[in-house]
């Protein structure tokens, strides 16, 4: 290591000291960050609803398992399920229909703990979870970067339960739709592979620390 470090504040001083305070301006705009936090409360409300949503639809399932015409009927409202011959009781096809719906609301919960804890560690502060044993494993290694890749993949996966649920039940829907949404997921899917791959090469030209100069 040279005898003057040119990226010591002590040598350089352009670079502020470590720990000192910062001038006012910059502090409030730094403190500005604390805005976001009204967004992610928001978004764990927005949880919430999913998870009394994915309730409410399993109550309404399970009931038409015994046999509920009530709740079957509630079922086929929420699915948009439609047929010429009357449902009266719960089949495979109403079955199917309503686990994906319920799988979908399960991935959209991922993709909001995903955006809600990593936006919050990334963008507003840290959670010193290093240790906990329940910190996720994704999180330790989290950044903006890799935030957007893992965005990206779920909303593939969100989009591939949509075009699943459209497919079983594309009886009800024009093949305009079909081919809107299949070119909708193909897109999502390019846009995914685009992010992964501007990532990589970011990743791949970053400078390495340690290295002759």
């Amino acid at each position: 290591m040279s005898a003057t470090d040119p990226f010591d504040s002590r040598n350089n001083p352009s670079i502020p000291a470590k720990g000192s305070p910062l001038r006012p301006l910059p502090k409030l705009i730094f403190a500005s960050r604390w805005l976001q936090l009204p967004l992610y409360l928001g978004l764990i409300v927005a949880q919430a609803v999913y998870v009394v949503h994915f309730l409410v639809e399993l109550l309404h399932l399970v009931e038409a398992a015994f046999g509920s015409k009530d709740a079957l009927q509630a079922l086929i409202t929420s699915i948009g399920y439609k047929t010429t011959a009357p449902v009266g009781t719960l089949n495979e096809t109403v079955i199917m229909l309503v686990v994906l719906a319920l799988i979908d609301v399960v991935m959209i919960s991922n993709l909001l703990i995903m955006v809600i804890v990593g936006g919050y560690e990334t963008f507003v502060s840290r959670m010193d979870l290093e240790g906990h044993r329940d910190q996720p494993e994704w999180l330790s290694h989290v950044n903006a970067s890799v935030l957007k890749v893992k965005l990206a993949t779920a909303i593939i996966g969100i989009s591939s339960i949509h075009l699943l649920k459209t497919f079983i039940n594309a009886d009800n829907y024009t093949d305009r739709v079909l081919i809107a949404q299949t070119v909708i997921h193909i897109a999502f899917l390019f846009s995914a592979m685009a992010i992964a791959y501007t990532d990589k090469l970011m990743t791949s030209n970053a400078p390495q620390g340690g290295g002759s100069h």
